[in-house]
C-alpha cells in the first residue's frame, strides 16, 4: 500500500527506473480510493507520520512510548536512572483529530545483568548460583544503551561464552568479543560470563521461524524496579519527586513538546508534506457531580477528605460486625512484647466501631514458614472464625503458603500482619482501626453505604489477569453485589487455560452470583451494571462478540427459570473501565492550572463520536496530576440516562472497603482486581467457594 499526501493525475500511474545493470524496471500504481480524514486507516498513517516524527527529534521507541535519552534524570543515591519522554496517540473525538500526549518516565537501574549475577553468586554460592540466576532474571526487560533497544530474558545460555562465534548475516563467523568491538567500539571485560537469550517477536504474523537475540549480561541494564525497590519508602518518596507533576509542569512539557516539533526543521517539512499543522490546545467543558453522603448504622457524614473520613469511621458504629469470639493469633518468639498494645487498641476500637473482638488464642511458634503452616493445620478446628499471623518479613516464602492454605486446603478467613507494623506504637490506633476494618470485612460485615436511588440492583466486577507462577494461564475474577444497598458481595475466581485477556467461564459466575442474589432478595434484580476491568480499545469487538453473550444468555436463563411474576428479565449493561488513559484534563483558576475536582465529568468533545463514553475523575490528588478514568458502555439494555449512569459510577467510588476515602475505580473493579492479584501471586489455585460471601482477600 502506498499512502500519497496528493492525489496523482491518473488513475493509473507507470513509473519506471535503470538498475545499475542496465535492467528497467516498471512499477504500476493505481489510485484505489481516496481516505476521508475520519478514515480509521487515516489515523492510522498519521500516527505512523508522528512516530517518524518524534524519531527525529532523537526519540527512542520502549514499548508504546517515545524516551529521550539524552536528558536522563539521575537519582544517584539509589543507584536509578529516569528517561523522560511521551506517550502520544492521534484519534479522531467527537468534533476533529486530536493530538494527545502526556509526560512519562522510563525507570532504568545504574546495575548491570552481570553485576546482579555476580552479587547473587556471593550471596547463594557455587551450589544454587544458576538456579538463583534463572529464579531472579528470567521474565525481565533489559535494555541495551549501545542501541537503546528493550529485551526480555526468556533464558539463560551457559555453555556460550564471549569468545564463541556466531554467524553474521553475510555467512561470516565472528566471536562476541570482536563483534561488539567492531560494531560499536565496546571492550568486554569478562569473558567467562554466558550469554542471555532473548526470543524475538516476528513483524510477520505467518512466520514460523524463531529468531533470537544473544545478549552480554555486562552491556545490559535492568529496567524497572525490584519488589524490594518498590516497597522502599525512601525510594519511592525521590522518585514520587520528579515523576509525580503539577498540572502546570505537565502543560508545560507538553507544550514544549508541540513547540519542539513545530520548531525543528525536519519535523516541520514532515508535517507540512502531510498538510498537517498543529491548531490550539483544546478548551472543553466539564460538570461536577454533587458529593456523597456516607451512611453508618447510626449517623450520615459528607466527609471533606480522606483523613476525615478515616477519623470518623473510628467514632461510628459500622452498618454491620459479627462478633469475633473464636480466632487465633499465631507469631514467632520475638513478637510477643507488641501483641498486649495491639489486643488493647483493636478491641478499644472495634468496640466504638460495633465491632466485639474477644481474647484471641495465642500460638507461639519458631520463624520459619513451615512452623506457622504447622501450627495453622494442627490448631484450626471447624469453628475458627479467623487466624491471625504476625510475620517478620514479607517474604513470599513465608506468605504465600499461609494464604494458599487458609483460602483453598482448609478455608477461614486471615489476616496477615508485619511485626514491624506492629512496632510503630505512636501510631497504633490508626494501624488498629484498619486492621479491624479488613478484618470486620473477612467476616462478611459492611461498614458502610450510599444512596443508591435505584431500586433491585446488581453491580458486578471482572478483570482478569496473568498467573505469576503458571505460563498461559489466565487468572479471572468476579465480584457480583448480593443485596439492594450494595454492601455485600459474592466472588467468585477461576484459573483458565489462555493466551488473551478474553474469559469463558463468565455464564458460570454470573448464573451462580444471580442464584446468590435470589436467595438474599426472593427474587432476581431488575438490574444488572457489570464493569469490565483490564481491556484496551483493540479488545472491545472481541468483548462484545465472546464476553457479552455469555453475560446476555446467563442473565435470560435465570430469568426463565425463576418465576416470571417475581423475576421479570434483569436488564444488562456492560462499561468497560480503563484506568490507563492518555488525555489528562486541568481546570484554569487563578491564572493557573490546578486538578479539577472530584466528580468531575467530561462526556463531549474528548470522548468518541460513535462510542457512548465519558471521564470521571473521583479523587483528589494532592501531589501531582489526577488521572481520570475513562468508561466506555459497549452494551446497554437498561436505558439509564447518561447522567444517571455516570452519577451511579461515582457512587460505586466510594464503596472500596479497604481505603476510608474515593477511589479511582467503582468498587466491584477494585474487588475483583484485588482477588485476580492474590491469586494470581499467592495462591495460584482457584480459592474455595466457603468463602465466596465474604471479602477475605482485603
Amino acid at each position: 500500500m502506498l499512502f500519497l499526501s496528493e492525489k496523482l493525475e491518473e488513475k493509473v500511474t507507470e513509473l519506471s527506473t535503470e538498475t545499475k545493470k542496465g535492467e528497467t524496471i516498471k512499477m504500476i500504481v493505481t489510485l484505489t480510493r481516496e481516505l476521508p480524514s475520519s478514515s480509521p486507516v487515516c489515523t492510522q498513517v498519521f500516527n505512523i507520520i508522528f512516530k517518524k516524527i518524534l524519531k527525529k527529534l532523537s526519540m527512542y521507541q520502549i514499548g508504546r512510548n517515545y524516551y529521550n535519552p539524552s536528558e536522563p534524570v539521575e537519582i544517584s543515591q539509589h543507584k536509578l536512572s529516569l528517561w523522560p519522554g511521551f506517550s502520544v496517540s492521534i484519534s479522531r473525538f467527537e468534533s476533529s483529530l486530536l493530538f494527545s500526549a502526556d509526560v512519562c518516565y522510563k525507570v532504568l537501574r545504574n546495575e548491570t545483568v552481570l553485576e546482579l549475577m555476580t552479587d547473587l553468586y556471593h550471596r547463594t554460592g557455587l551450589a544454587t548460583f544458576t538456579q538463583a540466576c534463572e529464579k531472579e532474571l528470567l521474565g525481565l526487560i533489559v535494555l541495551t544503551r549501545y542501541n537503546n533497544k528493550t529485551y526480555r530474558i526468556d533464558d539463560i545460555d551457559w555453555s556460550v561464552k564471549p569468545t564463541h562465534t556466531f554467524q553474521k548475516r553475510n555467512g561470516t563467523e565472528i566471536t562476541y568479543v570482536d563483534y561488539y568491538k567492531q560494531q560499536y567500539d565496546i571492550t568486554l571485560s569478562d569473558l567467562n560470563q554466558p550469554v542471555l537469550v532473548s526470543l524475538l517477536k516476528s513483524k510477520r504474523n505467518d512466520d514460523p521461524e524463531v529468531r533470537i537475540a544473544h545478549l552480554m549480561p555486562e552491556l545490559c541494564f535492568l529496567t524497572g524496579m525490584s519488589r524490594q525497590t518498590v516497597s522502599d519508602f525512601r525510594v519511592m518518596k525521590s522518585l514520587a519527586e520528579v515523576m509525580h507533576l503539577s498540572p502546570l509542569d505537565r502543560q508545560q512539557q507538553l507544550a514544549r513538546l508541540a513547540d519542539d516539533i513545530q520548531r525543528n526543521k525536519d519535523t516541520r517539512y514532515e508535517l507540512e508534506s502531510w498538510g498537517l499543522h498543529f491548531g490550539c490546545q483544546k478548551s472543553l467543558t466539564g460538570r461536577v457531580l454533587p458529593s456523597e453522603k456516607i451512611l453508618m448504622q447510626d449517623q450520615t457524614f459528607q466527609p471533606a477528605s480522606a483523613a476525615d473520613w478515616f477519623k470518623d469511621i473510628r467514632t461510628c458504629r459500622v452498618l454491620s460486625a459479627p462478633s469475633l469470639t473464636k480466632w487465633l493469633i499465631i507469631c514467632s518468639n520475638g513478637a510477643e512484647s507488641v501483641i498486649e498494645s495491639f489486643l488493647s487498641c483493636l478491641r478499644r476500637v472495634g468496640s466504638s466501631m460495633g465491632f466485639n473482638v474477644d481474647y484471641p488464642k495465642i500460638i507461639r511458634v519458631q520463624d520459619s514458614p513451615a512452623s506457622f503452616l504447622r501450627a495453622i493445620q494442627q490448631h484450626v478446628v471447624p469453628n475458627i472464625q479467623l487466624v491471625m499471623c504476625i510475620l517478620s518479613s514479607n517474604q513470599k516464602s513465608c506468605y504465600d503458603p499461609i494464604k494458599k492454605y487458609l483460602s483453598s486446603d482448609c478455608p477461614v478467613p486471615s489476616q496477615c500482619v508485619l511485626t514491624r507494623t506492629l512496632n510503630k506504637q505512636g501510631m497504633m490506633m490508626s494501624i488498629a482501626t484498619k486492621i479491624a476494618m479488613q478484618m470486620t470485612c473477612k467476616l462478611g460485615g459492611e461498614l458502610w453505604a450510599v444512596e443508591i436511588p435505584l431500586k433491585s440492583l446488581m453491580v458486578v466486577g471482572i478483570d482478569v489477569c496473568k498467573d505469576a507462577l503458571n505460563k498461559g494461564t489466565a487468572v479471572v475474577g468476579f465480584v457480583a453485589s448480593s443485596n439492594p444497598v450494595i454492601t455485600r458481595w459474592y466472588s467468585r475466581c477461576i484459573l483458565q487455560r489462555t493466551m488473551t485477556d478474553v474469559a469463558d467461564c463468565l455464564k458460570v459466575f454470573m448464573i451462580g452470583a444471580l442464584k446468590k442474589w435470589y436467595k438474599h432478595n426472593h427474587s432476581l434484580p431488575t438490574r444488572v451494571i457489570v464493569y469490565r476491568d483490564g481491556v484496551g480499545d483493540g479488545q472491545l469487538k472481541t468483548l462484545l462478540e465472546y464476553e457479552v453473550p455469555q453475560l446476555v444468555s446467563s442473565v435470560a436463563e435465570s430469568s426463565s427459570n425463576a418465576s416470571p411474576s417475581l423475576c421479570p428479565t434483569s436488564r444488562l449493561s456492560v462499561i468497560v473501565v480503563r484506568k490507563k488513559c492518555v488525555p489528562r484534563f486541568f481546570m484554569e483558576m487563578n491564572h493557573t492550572l490546578q486538578n479539577p475536582p472530584s466528580g468531575t465529568i467530561v462526556d463531549s468533545e474528548a470522548t468518541r463520536p460513535d462510542w457512548y463514553d465519558f471521564y470521571l475523575i473521583s479523587q483528589m490528588a494532592r501531589q501531582g496530576t489526577v488521572n481520570p478514568t475513562y468508561y466506555n458502555v459497549i452494551y446497554d439494555d437498561n436505558g439509564l440516562k447518561p447522567d444517571h449512569m455516570q452519577r451511579l459510577t461515582f457512587k460505586l467510588c466510594h464503596l472500596y472497603y479497604n481505603w476510608s476515602g474515593l477511589i479511582s475505580v467503582p468498587a466491584p473493579c477494585q474487588y475483583a482486581r484485588k482477588l485476580t492479584f492474590l491469586v494470581a501471586q499467592s495462591i495460584h489455585k482457584e480459592p474455595s467457594l466457603e468463602l465466596a460471601g465474604s471479602l477475605f482477600y482485603l
